[in-house]
């Protein structure tokens, strides 16, 4: 094992061997193994968007083993899903890539303004089906924010109790947070910290932007002068309040872009930043296969420092 693997295990010593072998089977696999760094591809979209959304523009994606060997054909570090999603094809790829159990979803059938998901699977599922961690997501923002908070709380004992890692999705959002708000620095930086404190081993969390959404944080970031105008920058900040950079955190890659050379500019932005790489959804697997990876090769040598 690297130096590096080590390095972030050791971040994690009140866990057990199970928990620190499962992030060693993520830190350690792809073509990003051993290096400290993640390119996780994500497939939760068919529950939180909609099929036809998700899939549509391209239709060999509407089957789940699709992403099974879209993940393990670009090398990246783990495929994260749903319960149907994982079920379709654990069996056939046992083994060949580290499963992310997405324990709780939300629809848009129902798009209210403070949501709340539900939980749609168990640790005893991720289990069964062999896989290496669990997610949660959670809506800091939202007046449902403290039943996620109990609830992922829980899911993270008892997913740590069976040896399992514990994945936390911090997405900001509710009636309290203005649109610009939901990825502005000090709410993002935030939504690390509360996910940090709630035993988060991996934290997925969006690229922030320079706003700042509350006066009171507004008033510490200028005292202080926190450096805020690159997203390098931002990502640092961001990483700092996972508890010094002893956290893992992610970034998503949010709505499908055409522009590949934007997402490669965030990407480098991330890695310069100390971000511990990108959660690709919608710009891997709605891209037709053969771009998408390539698309994923380009990221996975941004990260490993083969690309400038």
């Amino acid at each position: 094992m690297g130096t590096r693997v080590k390095e972030i295990l050791s971040w994690y010593a009140s866990d057990n061997p199970g928990t620190r072998a499962n992030l060693a089977r993520l830190l350690n696999h792809g073509r990003l193994g051993g290096t400290g760094r993640l390119v996780i591809l994500p497939v939760d979209q068919g529950f939180e968007h909609g099929p036809a959304r998700s899939f549509a523009v391209n239709p060999p994606a509407y089957d789940p083993l699709y992403h099974f060997q879209l993940a393990i054909d670009a090398g990246c570090n783990a495929y994260a899903a749903p319960l149907g999603f994982l079920e379709a094809g654990a069996a056939e790829f046992a083994g060949d890539i580290p499963l992310i159990l997405k324990m709780n979803n939300h629809d848009v059938l129902h798009d209210e303004k403070d949501p709340l998901s539900a939980v749609t699977a168990s640790v005893k599922d991720a289990l069964r089906l062999g896989c290496a961690a669990v997610g949660f997501t959670i809506y800091p923002g939202s007046v449902s924010a403290q039943t996620m908070y109990q609830q992922c709380r829980e899911m993270i004992l008892e997913a740590k109790s069976h040896g399992l890692a514990a994945v936390v999705w911090s997405y900001p959002r509710g009636t309290s947070l203005s649109k610009e708000g939901e990825t502005a620095l000090d709410v993002v930086a935030y939504a690390a910290q509360i996910a940090a404190q709630l035993g988060a081993h991996v934290i997925k969390v969006k690229p922030p932007t320079p706003h700042i959404e509350q006066a009171e944080a507004r008033k510490a970031y200028e005292k202080a002068a926190v450096p805020t105008g690159t997203l390098a920058e931002r990502v640092r900040h961001v990483v700092q309040s996972a508890f010094d950079g002893k956290r893992i955190v992610i970034f998503s890659g949010g709505a499908t872009r055409e522009n590949d050379e934007a997402i490669y500019e965030e990407c480098r932005a991330i890695r310069d930043g100390g971000g511990f790489g990108s959660i690709i959804g919608r710009n891997s697997f709605q891209r037709p296969r053969d771009r998408a990876l390539g698309f994923l090769s380009t990221v996975m040598q941004i990260y490993g420092g083969e690309l400038k």
